[in-house]
């Protein structure tokens, strides 16, 4: 079997279940209402009586507000790359997909393949959300959406790109990890509760937060070029980032290694 056939098999086997499109909604509802309620507070603060300066340059609110598309819905991507491995073990489907193709690397390599896809269309969906209702929310408070501009437009194919390592990451740690109860509790816990803590820890100096950029989020926003978190501490700590070639290389790195690991280990192992 090709890759291009095994990969076709693998996006078969995602988009004949509701699960793909389920968090693509959710991920859409989520991200527009964090882009609109950072558009809302943000852009508001200027124009209210006895406000103080705002936190963030309004001139790069746009950008702030669309890059919640990858800084806040990155996690649904990764979900979904980790449920796409592990439902394969909890369901034991991966015993007819080794006899039809008995090379492992291939049918993980597909799998990759066809979740970065997935991921891709995920931060399409994801950037629609954001700019479309973080646009008008933009737009009611006189502000000038900027839709057209070629930095709106550089950071919305960053994010696809990022959006497209994550579901790799998710792919990966999903190999790594059969148990998918597990995989969601750790996904979950990184992304939600460690991570956040992990990079406000390492805000507080300045060698901290030359360890705390390498860390997966603060490489996805490096990749983007914005972020609301790395915005909101401009002038301290926490703005020191990596170009954003070095957050796309770490974030590959992170989703290479972690696949690479669970290929030598879980994957080579008996599934019945």
């Amino acid at each position: 079997m090709s890759l291009i056939n095994a990969t076709r098999a693998e996006l078969g086997k995602l988009f004949t279940v509701r699960l793909w499109w389920v968090l693509a909604l959710v991920m859409f509802v989520y991200v527009g209402f964090v882009a609109g309620t950072l558009a809302g507070v943000f852009g508001g603060l200027d124009t209210a009586t006895g406000a103080s300066a705002p936190p963030v340059d309004l001139g790069d609110l746009h950008l702030i507000v669309y890059s919640s598309a990858s800084s806040i819905g990155y996690v649904f991507p990764v979900l979904l790359g980790a449920l796409s491995a592990t439902s394969e073990f909890r369901h034991q489907t991966l015993t007819p997909t080794f006899l039809a193709n008995p090379r492992r690397a291939q049918v993980l390599l597909a799998k990759v393949v066809s979740m970065a896809l997935v991921g891709a269309l995920y931060g399409v969906v994801s950037l629609a959300g954001a700019i479309g209702v973080g646009a008008i929310v933009l737009g009611a408070l006189g502000k000038d959406p900027q839709i057209g501009d070629s930095d709106t437009w550089l950071m919305s194919a960053r994010v696809v790109l990022a959006m497209a390592v994550w579901a790799v990451i998710g792919v990966a740690l999903g190999t790594l990890v059969r148990n998918q109860v597990a995989a969601l509790v750790i996904v979950l816990a990184f992304t939600q509760f460690v991570e956040p803590i992990l990079r406000s820890v390492s805000f507080i100096w300045e060698w901290t937060a030359q360890v705390g950029k390498f860390l997966p989020g603060s490489a996805s926003d490096a990749l983007v070029g914005w972020s609301v978190f790395t915005s909101l501490g401009a002038g301290t700590t926490q703005a020191i980032t990596l170009e954003w070639w070095q957050g796309g290389l770490v974030l590959l790195a992170i989703a290479v290694l972690t696949a690479a690991v669970g290929y030598l280990t879980t994957w080579n192992r008996d599934v019945t």
